[in-house]
């Protein structure tokens, strides 16, 4: 039976990279190596690195004063390495969800953290719209999408100190204006490889500012100096990254990505709110594109785990709900074909004609 991958992370990937890394572990481009055991220091991985980083160049327009860095860690060890590297003496954080939570958490371990809103009044169920950044802040820091939560930040916001944003979960999903952002980072196992490698878009020139001592391994310009190769990289976590980058670029750009990932919304969305056994969890202006999640209406709760069932039988994998929320998440990155968000609306309407 063909599975209709909803996983949150890691999750699906285009087959082309799958399959191109599988060839590539068994033996990269006729070298006879295979990709797990070749020298980090090799030309031919050197190749694979240096292609990765231009086409994420191209494909977010990222301007000539960033530098693309892969290191390891997640975007957890970014929560510490952002305050470690920037934090003077404070910064402003949005709250929007469990990660932006964790975020802060770690900050505080280095200076004084504004939180200028949260939703967590309302289960972070929207995004706070009107607050305002101190103009004294060291960076402003806000989390694009909540996957747990189901919201997601539509546009590149203005800020009068240096943005930096955790975009682990809707990194190429949509065209990003990235001169508006000093940093962008995340964890790559959602729309850009699998789980091992953590992106990094940062200007330069926002380092080098604090007046404690970084440790080597956490001092970004350490890593900007090596070209992400101070140590041994994640190789095979790149190499897969390069080649989702490649099937971005033959789609046509992250535009017409954009485009797709909207269609998908839009199809799942329509669904939820037209369905009498189901409704949505998020605000409607602040529904995320990646990460739908949705409950069963009051009158219906006893019905949820028939319906995981069902979906289950029908071939339906990861839209169990996050275990602090529950209910369902259908998260519909970027490789997940529209094939398969009509395969769960269908489903949801079949549930319906059973229990009317």
């Amino acid at each position: 039976m063909k599975k209709h991958n909803f996983n949150a992370g890691p999750c699906i990937l285009p087959k082309s990279a799958i399959e191109n890394t599988a060839k590539a572990v068994l033996e990269l481009d006729g070298i006879g190596m295979s990709l797990i055991e070749i020298s980090h220091r090799s030309k031919e991985f050197q190749a694979i690195m240096d292609e990765a980083v231009a086409l994420f160049k191209e494909q977010l327009n990222i301007p000539e004063n960033y530098q693309v860095l892969f290191l390891g860690g997640g975007a957890s060890l970014q929560f510490c390495m952002i305050p470690f590297n920037l934090l003077n003496k404070k910064a402003a954080y949005l709250e929007t969800g469990v990660w932006a939570k964790k975020a802060n958490k770690e900050a505080k371990l280095f200076g004084e953290v504004n939180i200028v809103a949260s939703s967590s009044d309302k289960n972070f169920s929207y995004v706070p719209k009107t607050y305002t950044i101190p103009a004294d802040s060291d960076y402003f820091h806000i989390t694009t999408n909540n996957t747990i939560y189901g919201t997601e930040l539509h546009t590149d916001l203005d800020s009068p100190v240096p943005l930096i944003a955790d975009m682990s979960s809707d990194i190429l999903s949509r065209p990003v204006d990235v001169s508006k952002y000093a940093m962008i980072y995340g964890g790559a196992q959602k729309n850009l490889g699998p789980a091992g490698v953590t992106f990094v878009i940062l200007r330069e020139d926002i380092l080098g500012k604090v007046e404690r001592a970084i440790p080597t391994m956490l001092d970004y310009r350490t890593h900007i100096k090596e070209g992400s190769m101070f140590n041994t990289p994640p190789c095979f976590a790149i190499f897969t990254v390069r080649e989702t980058l490649r099937w971005i670029k033959s789609l046509g750009g992250v535009g017409k990505v954009y485009e797709m990932n909207k269609a998908k919304a839009k199809l799942l969305y329509g669904e939820i709110d037209r369905n009498s056994m189901f409704k949505g969890t998020a605000e409607k202006e602040d529904r995320s594109l990646m990460n739908i999640c949705f409950v069963m209406n009051e009158k219906y709760q006893d019905k949820e785990d028939a319906f995981m069932e069902l979906a289950k039988s029908r071939g339906m994998v990861g839209i169990k709900g996050h275990r602090s929320v529950g209910g369902f998440r259908a998260s519909c990155y970027n490789a997940l074909p529209i094939e398969s968000v009509q395969a769960l609306v269908d489903c949801m309407q079949e549930f319906e004609k059973m229990n009317a």
